[in-house]
């Protein structure tokens, strides 16, 4: 029997076929299905079908007994967990086989055939490596690689080593990597090339991707839709990165007051994107209203207006007396060329409205002439709106967790998003699967402030379940925005999430608490034969970063060069070894979210956070080389699955 996160698994075929983040996804949705006695009947099926995120539309009984029947499944008495696990494989299966014509695929067929079959996108292709050309031609270590080939799949192959997607990261995000922790060298073993990935998945769940369903092997072996999946994300992060108020406070011209401001604050950078166009396509004079990168602006109207208001003595309206759609997106982009904004699209890529291409050519132009005043007025009142730092980096950090848990809403604004109590709902899911009450929750969009209530009543109701402290926090407070409220739930969350996968690690066969953290962290560094130690989690000489160096090398001796390591005495030489701690810690497999200054800070949630990750991942590492030695193979612990591992 296995456990894995939590979700127990009788049959260790069945359960080696799937990684944890999906057993724990299709647990939960089992769950919402499940009716008495634990098991999901047709009527179950039929009654819940739309709660079933692995169906896009509701199939009748006749329609699901047709389905269960082709796949020798009668459903008697109704499905337990793995049943419901072999008749999804079995169907996934069955996707591979083409189906009479008068049979209705259902939308699980469909989902099975997409896992399997994937489509990549030429001109994607094209302009993500026309990105990468630009911003990294003069790495010195990928001389020998680069320009690369957009008509070849030279790329796919680049990136195996992980070198090229971790330099990719940082110029995203500067800093985000230290690449002292990069293995780069000519022919890298196998060791070296996970390590890589390892550092870029959660690096990149660090500044905000969704890389659940990627891991190491998906990466070494270059699979397209994967690779391109990620590199988007990436370059999305990097081309959004100055769409807001504090990096471009000029944005303050298209909001008449503090309402509006409040608005702009709370939007995600692709709606400011938006907002941006129709603000300049209103001051242009024109009807056309925007509201995404595909449909809307395939007539090439709106990118016509907005070229001519933002260069009006370069790019003229004559582009909208073309009739031909693809003909006038060539006249469009001949204008934007001359301005210098003519990339990531082609032609094509307008007039089939290519969503990801569009929204990267329109950052782009944003980047490049916004067509905003700066008055000082306006920037004045901008730098008034400043978040408390540690407010704002305690928000940044469990907005990335909680992204990383691969819940299915994007967390782009901690305290706005989460005022209705759905994220934290499905946050709450992912940790322990099946304790939320859907049939009780208010889907989004809601309206109504006592819906919202509702949602967060129900979270407060599950934290007090799991003996968190929420003496003084109520659903209301969430709802109301409450940051420091909020803040408090999510720590606490986040250290139950962390505790909940050691005990299922069963470290000692006991609960475990901080104590027991610290104490395995001294104990692993003192067999070791360091002398460092950690007196508590706000002891202040970890700030020199020996401690966690010593740590690492402990569960993993080749991990760490100590040519790198300074004596942690300067504020500088501090700050050097925090951020090698990071990139080591995230190259060993942990996934963690803290900056270096919360270690030179020596803040103690994050500190604590970070052991617990490394402790996690040696037991887990523990566990992997037990089963190796019985079964001659090597298996995967219940939380060490590569990078497709939820959370920590």
């Amino acid at each position: 029997m296995a456990s894995f996160g939590g979700v127990v698994v009788t049959d260790p075929v069945l359960a080696n076929k799937f990684t944890q983040a999906e057993l724990r996804n299709l647990k939960s949705q089992f769950s919402r299905l499940e009716g008495k006695g634990g098991l999901v009947t047709v009527d179950d099926l039929e009654m819940g079908i739309n709660k079933l995120k692995l169906f896009q539309q509701p199939l009748t009984k006749e329609e699901i007994l047709g389905i269960l029947k082709m796949q020798g499944s009668l459903l008697q008495d109704g499905l337990n967990f793995e049943s419901f696990l072999k008749l999804y494989l079995d169907l996934q299966t069955c996707g591979n086989h083409q189906l009479s014509p008068d049979k209705r695929t259902s939308a699980f067929l469909k989902l099975a055939t997409t896992t399997l079959l994937h489509h990549i996108s030429e001109s994607e292709k094209k302009a993500f490596v026309d990105h990468i050309n630009t911003y990294l031609k003069d790495d010195v270590a990928l001389r020998n690689l680069l320009p690369i080939d957009p008509s070849s799949d030279s790329l796919f192959n680049i990136v195996k080593d992980g070198v090229l997607l971790c330099k990719l990261i940082n110029v995203a995000v500067p800093e985000t990597i230290d690449e002292r922790a990069l293995n780069i060298k000519e022919n890298l073993n196998v060791w070296e090339q996970v390590e890589n990935h390892n550092l870029c998945l959660n690096s990149a769940k660090a500044i905000g991707c969704s890389v659940v369903n990627i891991g190491t092997q998906d990466l070494m072996e270059g699979r397209p839709h994967l690779v391109l999946g990620l590199i988007f994300q990436i370059i999305k992060i990097q081309l959004l990165a100055n769409v807001n108020l504090k990096e471009t406070p000029e944005l303050v011209e298209m909001v008449n007051d503090t309402e509006e401001m409040e608005e702009l604050l709370n939007l995600p950078a692709d709606k400011v994107l938006l907002r941006w166009m129709n603000y300049h396509l209103q001051k242009a004079g024109s009807l056309k209203h925007v509201n995404n990168f595909s449909s809307d602006i395939k007539d090439c109207e709106a990118y016509t207006y907005l070229l001519h208001t933002l260069a009006p003595q370069t790019c003229d309206l004559t582009p909208l007396d073309i009739k031909d759609p693809l003909e006038r997106a060539k006249a469009l982009l001949i204008q934007a060329d001359q301005i210098g904004c003519c990339k990531y699209v082609s032609p094509k890529d307008i007039v089939d409205g290519s969503t990801n291409l569009n929204l990267a050519f329109v950052a782009n132009l944003f980047h490049e002439r916004n067509g905003l005043k700066v008055e000082y007025a306006a920037v004045s009142f901008a730098e008034m709106i400043k978040d408390d730092e540690q407010i704002s980096r305690e928000e940044r950090a469990f907005r990335m967790w909680i992204n990383s848990l691969g819940i299915s809403t994007y967390v782009n604004n901690l305290f706005e998003d989460l005022r209705d109590g759905w994220i934290l709902l499905e946050v709450l899911d992912k940790i322990v699967p099946g304790i939320v009450d859907w049939k009780l929750a208010n889907r989004p969009p809601i309206k109504l402030l006592l819906k919202k209530v509702e949602n967060c009543n129900q979270v407060i109701t599950i934290g007090r379940n799991l003996k968190l402290s929420v003496v003084n926090i109520a659903g209301n407070d969430v709802a109301q925005g409450n940051r420091k409220l909020i803040l408090a739930f999510l720590w606490q969350l986040m250290r139950y999430n962390m505790l909940h996968l050691l005990k299922t690690i069963k470290y000692k066969g006991k609960e475990v608490s901080d104590a027991d953290i610290l104490e395995w962290a001294n104990s692993k560094v003192k067999t070791s034969g360091k002398k460092s130690h950690m007196n508590s989690f706000k002891d202040k000489s970890l700030s020199t970063g020996i401690f966690f160096l010593d740590l690492l090398a402990a569960v993993e001796p080749r991990v760490v060069n100590w040519q790198l390591v300074t004596k942690g005495e300067s504020e500088n030489d501090k700050k050097q070894n925090a951020e090698y701690i990071i990139s080591v810690a995230r190259k060993l497999g942990c996934a963690i979210f803290l900056l270096w200054d919360d270690i030179v800070e020596v803040r103690h949630k994050m500190i604590l956070i970070l052991t617990a990750s490394i402790m996690i991942w040696s037991l887990a590492n523990q566990y992997n080389k037990a089963a190796a030695a019985v079964t001659g193979a090597v298996l995967t612990s219940p939380l060490h699955n590569g990078n497709k591992e939820n959370g920590l």
